[in-house]
């Protein structure tokens, strides 16, 4: 599957808390959309909106071990993933909390 198939990958975040190093954790939930491979979403910029509109652009840093060892067989038979999400706009505002939405958005 490509990157450009991927587009339509919507998740919702389930849980969020900061990391002890920068950035936050969050457990994500895929909502609509084919599960993407770790490897894809390692690779995007994760565009994340919460219900009030404001709009946040992070980088994953990694992947948590929180609920699993990520895989790609776990993302897609369970549609959850853990990540180690960095700001990677540099705005002022509300972390990424519960109920925000992410997309996956590819700049290759």
């Amino acid at each position: 599957m490509t990157p450009a198939e991927n587009r339509s990958a919507v998740f919702h975040v389930l849980d969020a808390m900061d990391h002890p190093h920068g950035g936050r954790i969050l457990r994500l939930r895929l909502d609509r959309g084919d599960a993407p491979s770790l490897r894809e979403l390692r690779e995007a910029t994760l565009v994340a909106v919460s219900g009030e509109g404001e709009r946040r652009e992070l980088e994953v840093g990694g992947f948590a071990d929180l609920g699993g060892k990520a895989s790609d067989e776990r993302l897609a038979r369970t549609g959850r993933v853990d990540v180690h999400a960095l700001d990677s706009d540099g705005k002022d505002g509300p972390p990424v909390d519960l109920k925000w939405e992410v997309r996956l958005r590819y700049d290759g």
